[in-house]
């Protein structure tokens, strides 16, 4: 491959086109159908919590509410609460600095680096160390936008950095960690549910393309509600790459009953791929979680754990702690195949009474 091809000019150009693509993704109607659908599965769950604890709510706009219980009032929009600061918001968003954080407390993550578009040969350099395959990924935020696995030579390289780069210039490319993904909620150190979240993947029908088979898995989402999924499949750079791993493209036809992953990365996963796994996680797991969200300076955290074993130990196991999340997102909570977690109900009396966080925490830790 010719210096052209491998240096950052065909980066940006790479960045442009995905940029354009992302600009239509967003405006398009079953995009913001999808979206309108997550506006309502989370009215709904304030609604039924402010029910619940006999306070009142007020729509403000734009997916804000204000809710009130006598004196006391709060306001929420979506899964946005004021229970963490905006440096905590902050710093849990910069994905190095949270990795900085934990291993200072010899907490176990992933080993990385991070560079630009500018700085491919650091990061080509990380990929061709690397004994593994490679997470491609922004550095800053969150929701699995630009996040693309099995990344193993330099083209998929590039090809990842300028797909992740349209979601933020700072970039960072990590060894993959083989495991399940768990997401641990926790509140002041309490792990009040945890979540066993597996990829998306559709079944062949032997006549449908992959292509296909996602827009007929899309189609479904759309029609049935928030309370199968609250996001869409997104065909990205991760997408090719996971059926790349299969043998596969998105135009072909695999053979009936075949079961498909979609994506390795989960954020656009559905209720039939979440399920119940407190009581599958070892202590030293909930202590490195809560040890995570303390380093941090999160009380309401979403901590995602990625093992093989979630009996023993990370150490023992080669597992890590992934991401640090304020804001949490509650739909996989709400929606399990094995049952459901409503978070609204349990964290709005905080966010209403502060002086009752003490005993309510109790209360959680008892309802688990």
């Amino acid at each position: 491959m010719s210096s052209l091809l491998c240096g950052p000019r065909v980066a940006q150009i790479l960045y442009a086109g995905y940029r354009l693509k992302e600009r239509q993704r967003v405006r398009s109607p079953k995009t913001l159908l999808a979206l309108k659908h997550r506006s309502h599965f989370y009215a709904d769950l304030w609604s039924s919590a402010a029910s619940q604890l006999g306070a009142s709510l007020e729509a403000l706009g734009n997916d804000m509410f204000e809710i009130r219980l006598g004196e006391e009032y709060t306001r929420v929009q979506q899964n946005i609460t004021a229970i963490d600061s905006a440096i905590a918001v902050m710093v849990a968003q910069n994905k190095p600095v949270v990795h900085r954080l934990l291993a200072k407390r010899q907490l176990r993550t992933p080993t990385y680096c991070e560079f630009t578009l500018n700085e491919l040969d650091k990061a080509t350099a990380f990929v061709e160390n690397s004994r593994s395959k490679c997470v491609v990924k922004p550095a800053n935020g969150g929701g699995g936008q630009g996040v693309t696995t099995g990344i193993r030579g330099h083209f998929e390289l590039l090809r990842a950095a300028a797909h992740a780069a349209v979601y933020g210039r700072n970039l960072m490319v990590e060894q993959h960690v083989a495991g399940d993904v768990y997401r641990l909620l926790y509140f002041d150190g309490v792990l009040i549910d945890a979540v066993l979240r597996r990829p998306s993947s559709v079944v062949a029908d032997g006549k449908s393309t992959v292509r296909e088979l996602i827009c007929q898995e899309n189609d479904t989402r759309l029609k049935t509600g928030s309370n199968l999924a609250h996001a869409l499949i997104v065909i990205d750079t991760d997408v090719r790459s996971t059926l790349a791993s299969q043998g596969l493209k998105l135009s072909s036809v695999p053979a009936e009953g075949r079961v498909v992953t979609l994506k390795a990365v989960i954020n656009d996963n559905s209720q039939q791929d979440n399920f119940s796994a407190a009581h599958l996680l070892c202590k030293s797991i909930i202590d490195d979680g809560a040890a995570a969200a303390a380093a941090v300076g999160v009380r309401f955290a979403g901590i995602d754990v990625i093992t093989s074993n979630p009996h023993v130990p990370l150490a023992e196991s080669g597992g890590v702690i992934l991401e640090v999340n304020t804001s949490p997102s509650y739909h996989h909570h709400y929606y399990k195949r094995d049952g459901s977690y409503p978070v609204a109900v349990h964290i709005l009396p905080f966010l209403l009474a502060p002086g009752v966080a003490e005993l309510n925490t109790t209360l959680i830790a008892d309802r688990r």
